[in-house]
């Protein structure tokens, strides 16, 4: 800091405990939120034999349909190397497969495959009384108010454009 920046000091501090007033608590609550759903969704991915990571690439070729190894990583906020795993472990479970892409020769569309598929179903039938315990704590029409607002959060209505 310099001599010419007041310094404040009431300001408040990150704590990442209810109630906490600094301007890091809501980012900080996400993060929790998002540790405590990852940890039951990994609960219900564990007997597929599958982690989120291949999951989330899985959501997004069941989305998009074949995608460049690129465009997955970006879309799971992976970076190159790290997609090749999660791919390179979708391809040996026989969950995805790698395809050439006809207008690119050096690129390589990763499609899901008809059992990559069942397991993606599957997945969903085994994470529903997973995500029922997750809200169990929230009121009626919690859930769907919590879903709601982080889609509005996440999805801010100047990206729709």
């Amino acid at each position: 800091m310099t001599g010419d920046t007041p310094r404040r000091t009431t300001a408040s501090r990150a704590t990442d405990r209810p109630g906490d007033p600094s301007p890091f608590a809501l980012g900080l609550l996400l993060r929790r939120a998002h540790w405590h759903a990852a940890g039951v969704m990994t609960e219900a991915l564990r007997p597929l034999g599958i982690e989120l990571r291949h999951f989330a690439v899985l959501i997004v070729l069941v989305d998009r349909g074949p995608t460049v190894q690129r465009d997955l990583a970006a879309a799971t906020g992976s970076d190159k190397a790290g997609i090749m795993r999660v791919v390179d472990d979708l391809e040996r479970r026989g969950l995805a497969v790698r395809r050439a892409v006809a207008t690119d020769r050096r690129a390589r569309a990763v499609e899901i495959t008809p059992e990559g598929l069942e397991l993606f179903d599957a997945a969903h039938g085994a994470a529903e009384p997973l995500a029922e315990r997750l809200v169990a704590g929230l009121g009626p029409g919690e859930p769907e108010q919590l879903t709601d607002l982080l889609t509005r959060f996440a999805h801010p209505a100047d990206d729709e454009a």
